[in-house]
């Protein structure tokens, strides 16, 4: 009893907190002074990720999670993920489950939770985490489009092998400590029974990620053509049928008391990572600003002087700035448009687009509470040497080839 009051009581706060972020004035609060400026542009930031991902886009994931919790057994997840699953399997469908999802680095998190703790290794868990943002179809053709194929293709090909490479030495770093994580799991539970027949997870699971990925679909104002714009019209429509076909599913094939379980699994996920979200995004609105048009305590002009040229210097902070930095979905396009119109070298761009749309400041606070301290330091630093690396050379290949080769936009 005094567990379910103490839940209660969080819940009406998580609720008080996201109804005032959603609905008050903070863009009539006074700005000026650097101190007064960077609070309300913290603020700005928590009430634009209140609007724009937390109904669509983490709700959606959290029951996904919870899903994931309650009706994939720990078999199936073994079976494609686990220490005995086939490696090349393994990282395949953790690179491509991850990429079609079209998700921010922050809404990844309670899938990547979700199968992680379901005995998932850490190997094809932080694969699925690095992919779910960084592989992103959409962003991927949208890089192409609007700021050049060249970097297009060099974010496509970088971002797919980044997250099998990281997945991979991760994998290698903590193989003992994750043989003893795993240790008996794939005996004890590796022939367990989903509770649901197959075809009725097809259907459930498959709704729930059809509506999350058309709820969010998004399109950049200067596309008014092609497929995605096409789809972008449609997406209410298509994010209607994918919820009537869950609700359906969910009347034919549940009772009362699994919906209930699912409901506890959820809850579970929402009060171990909500607060940790809403705290980084306050902390990165107070930084960095809330926009391209935003002033935090950082300057601006601080980072675009730093991104210029090609230098080692230069992709690093484009990959560090990047990795703290918070990204809803496809906002980097746009972003990385404005920087390399103040002189931001392709180099620098590149490495930009490959650690921040996978990292934030939020996103590292929740994978902290998941993996721990000193796997979470391993990943980040991985996602932003790699980053810089890739920087690097496509900034020597751009300066050995200054024309786009493959046709600007």
């Amino acid at each position: 009893m005094k567990e379910l009051h103490k839940n209660r009581l969080l819940f009406a706060v998580m609720v008080a907190a996201f109804l005032a972020a959603y609905y008050l004035p903070f863009s009539a609060m006074p700005h000026g002074h650097t101190l007064t400026q960077s609070l309300r542009e913290s603020f700005l930031l928590l009430q634009d990720y209140a609007r724009k991902h937390m109904l669509l886009c983490l709700i959606p994931a959290f029951f996904i999670a919870g899903a994931i919790a309650m009706f994939v057994s720990k078999g199936a997840v073994l079976k494609y993920f686990g220490s005995q699953a086939h490696k090349v399997v393994s990282y395949a469908v953790a690179s491509v489950s991850g990429g079609i999802l079209a998700v921010c680095s922050c809404t990844i998190l309670p899938l990547f939770a979700g199968i992680y703790s379901r005995g998932a290794g850490i190997g094809p868990a932080t694969t699925f985490l690095y992919a779910g943002p960084a592989v992103n179809v959409l962003a991927l053709i949208l890089t192409a489009q609007i700021l050049g194929y060249d970097l297009g293709i060099a974010r496509i090909v970088a971002a797919v092998v980044f997250s099998v490479i990281i997945g991979l030495i991760m994998s290698l770093i903590y193989r003992k400590e994750e043989m003893d994580r795993l240790a008996g799991v794939d005996a004890d539970l590796g022939d367990e029974e989903s509770p649901k027949p197959l075809v009725v997870n097809i259907f459930y699971f498959g709704s729930m990620v059809g509506l999350l990925v058309f709820a969010n679909w998004s399109c950049p104002e200067n596309v008014a053509s092609g497929f995605f714009h096409a789809v972008f019209t449609l997406k209410w429509i298509l994010a209607g049928i994918f919820a009537c076909v869950l609700i359906l599913v969910i009347w034919l094939f549940f009772s009362g008391e699994e919906l209930k379980d699912w409901g506890i699994s959820t809850w579970g996920y929402v009060k171990d990572i909500v607060p940790l979200l809403f705290a980084g995004v306050l902390v990165a609105g107070f930084l960095l600003g809330s926009g391209p048009d935003g002033r935090g305590l950082i300057p601006r002009a601080w980072v675009e002087a730093a991104v210029g040229g090609n230098s080692l210097r230069a992709n690093f902070f484009a990959s560090f700035a990047g990795a703290f930095m918070y990204f809803a979905t496809c906002t980097e396009v746009p972003i990385l448009q404005g920087l390399i119109g103040s002189g931001m070298g392709k180099g620098p761009a590149l490495a930009l687009l490959l650690s921040g749309p996978a990292l934030s400041l939020p996103n590292m606070l929740v994978i902290r509470s998941v993996l721990g301290t000193q796997k979470t330091i391993v990943y980040v630093s991985l996602v932003i040497i790699l980053s810089t690396l890739a920087g690097m050379l496509f900034g020597l290949f751009a300066a050995a080839f200054p024309a786009d080769l493959l046709g600007a936009p």
